[in-house]
């Protein structure tokens, strides 16, 4: 008999074990994941802006004026600052940035008229309807040198668009601009012209 209860036992712990609930495993962690790599840039995705561009300006025919000028995005519009040289002393003059850069003819005719994507009247900056080449008149000193600082408005820089000046002429005028006259205050003839282009 006690041989019997013994060759039992073993059964009895084999059917306890398969008896007893199972413990559900515990899930696998994920294996975690690759990190996406970043789109490569598309062949014609957009050329960021320049942080600045400069026009030299040499003198047209006849003429002693030259200058250089930096444009710059700021709140606002355009900041266009710089120097320019030559000048009558203490006298006003229409500074403007116009439709073509060429400055090839001897009277920089050939940089066309201001420039004006929006199709408006001409008129003063901060004061109502204008182009969008028109800035304020610059003054000239007893040297016969201009300190230029004034804003444009409605235009871009190096964006592409059809408010871009990148690629645009700068002229100075002979006579201020009386901010009225159409299409081009009255400013006269042309005594410098520079091409705007991307600082270096």
């Amino acid at each position: 008999m006690r041989k019997t209860s013994l060759l039992l036992l073993p059964a009895a712990v084999v059917l306890l074990a398969a008896c007893q609930p199972k413990t559900p495993a515990e899930p696998a962690a994920p294996a975690p994941e690759a990190p996406a790599a970043a789109p490569a840039p598309a062949a014609d995705a957009p050329v960021a802006a320049p942080l600045a561009a400069n026009a030299e300006l040499k003198p047209t025919q006849g003429s002693q004026t030259s200058g250089m000028v930096t444009f710059a995005v700021v709140d606002g519009g355009i900041r266009a600052t710089g120097e320019v040289r030559g000048l009558p002393p203490g006298t006003e003059h229409g500074f403007h940035v116009h439709e073509k850069g060429d400055c090839s003819a001897p009277d920089a005719t050939s940089a066309g008229g201001h420039f004006n994507p929006a199709s408006s009247e001409h008129g003063r900056v901060g004061h109502g309807t204008h182009h969008g080449g028109d800035s304020d008149n610059i003054l000239a000193n007893d040297q016969g040198v201009a300190m230029v600082d004034t804003l444009l408005q409605g235009v871009t820089l190096g964006d592409g668009a059809a408010t871009d000046i990148l690629g645009k002429g700068v002229i100075v005028h002979a006579d201020p601009d009386d901010y009225t006259t159409q299409p081009t205050g009255n400013a006269g003839a042309r005594l410098a012209c520079g091409v705007i282009a991307a600082a270096q």
